[in-house]
């Protein structure tokens, strides 16, 4: 069970990673791709210690892809949904840390009750 919500606090994370401005057109993001993109990070969630190097590449890979408002909003969900399947505690606090770790800065509080309409647009 830990893994999974390790999994979960890590996709909260690049929920606002998507919210940056695009730098490339790419096709349409679905969660899988979130999930996978975002699978480096699972050493750190689950047990702290250095942030994997592929992980902040994962994060910024995210923030490339995410070229328009509906991609921004799907990534959004994916991570949302994600995140309210998590179990809190030291998961969802290193979770929240990757941005700053990584160098990505977010316009808002990653939360499970993200409004991903109101705080992802172009």
């Amino acid at each position: 069970m830990a893994p999974r919500c390790a999994t979960l606090a890590v996709v909260v994370v690049l929920v606002a990673a998507v919210v940056a401005p695009p730098t490339a057109v790419r096709a349409a993001i679905s969660c899988s791709a979130v999930y996978n993109t975002l699978m480096p990070c699972l050493p750190y969630v689950q047990a702290g210690g250095t942030v994997p190097r592929a992980c902040c590449g994962g994060i910024q890979s995210l923030l490339a892809a995410a070229n328009n408002t509906p991609d921004r909003r799907t990534i959004c969900g994916c991570l949302k949904n994600v995140a309210n399947g998590a179990s809190g505690g030291p998961y969802i606090t290193r979770a929240a840390a990757l941005p700053s770790k990584c160098n990505v800065s977010l316009p808002y509080k990653i939360s499970t009750s993200v409004n991903c309409n109101a705080y992802v647009h172009a």
